[in-house]
């Protein structure tokens, strides 16, 4: 279960502004983004191809730097960390869920989802790893690599790697994009069993609006700005 936390919002942006500078002038990419989410919510940002959802979620986890504004996570600014530091913030607290499954293709479906419990110094990684593979229906999977994994197993193992370690916040970029939709509807229903149980606070990027609508609350990002569902 979650940890209780002194801090009322796990994450928040204020004047959030992210811009690249090309040889054909400045790009403008997200203008002035505030969010705050809270303990145990799940939060979907939706908009079009290209409208800087990725890169929003990207800057709230720490991965990429603003041009300016702040995000704290846990009460911390970003703002005053090096990259390590970000990295020891998120350690054993922030999951990550991406479109493109991102397990290590010489490691088992075992090995993969230890790897993170190792890392945050678990006390028995192996048995962790083993009942999050069985929540996640794969206790037959145990020793099979990536290659020998359905796309759909392949996510489910990631979504045990992700939650695995007990995270407060889980990051998700387009989750079932690279699933078929009946796939993507067994790996919706794993992940929001999961962040239920484990009211983990969850930021979802997608383009499901139907996916996004089993969040608690829908955000859009519209010309770089982000607007509550109307």
């Amino acid at each position: 279960m979650l940890q209780p936390s002194s801090n009322q919002h796990p994450v928040t942006a204020s004047g959030l502004v992210k811009f690249v500078e090309t040889a054909a002038g400045r790009i403008d990419i997200l203008q002035r983004i505030d969010l705050e989410v809270s303990p145990g919510e799940a939060v979907a940002i939706l908009g079009a191809s290209g409208s800087g959802k990725s890169t929003l979620l990207g800057l709230l986890a720490g991965l990429d730097q603003a041009s300016s504004g702040e995000v704290r996570l846990f009460d911390t600014p970003l703002s005053g960390l090096d990259e390590d530091g970000r990295a020891a913030l998120r350690a054993g607290k922030v999951g990550f869920v991406f479109q493109s499954f991102q397990l290590l293709s010489g490691m088992t479906a075992l090995e993969n989802v230890m790897l993170p419990l190792e890392l945050a110094g678990h006390q028995d990684p192996e048995q962790a790893a083993k009942a999050a593979l069985s929540q996640a229906g794969l206790a037959l999977r145990l020793h099979h690599y990536p290659s020998q994994l359905s796309g759909g197993e392949q996510q489910r193992v990631a979504l045990a790697r992700a939650f695995a370690p007990d995270p407060r916040i889980l990051f998700a970029d387009e989750p079932t994009a690279n699933l078929d939709a009946h796939t993507g509807e067994r790996v919706a229903d794993l992940l929001f069993k999961l962040q239920e149980q484990s009211q983990t606070v969850l930021i979802l990027v997608t383009h499901d609006e139907m996916l996004a609508g089993r969040c608690d609350r829908r955000l859009y990002l519209r010309d770089g700005m982000l607007e509550s569902e109307a």
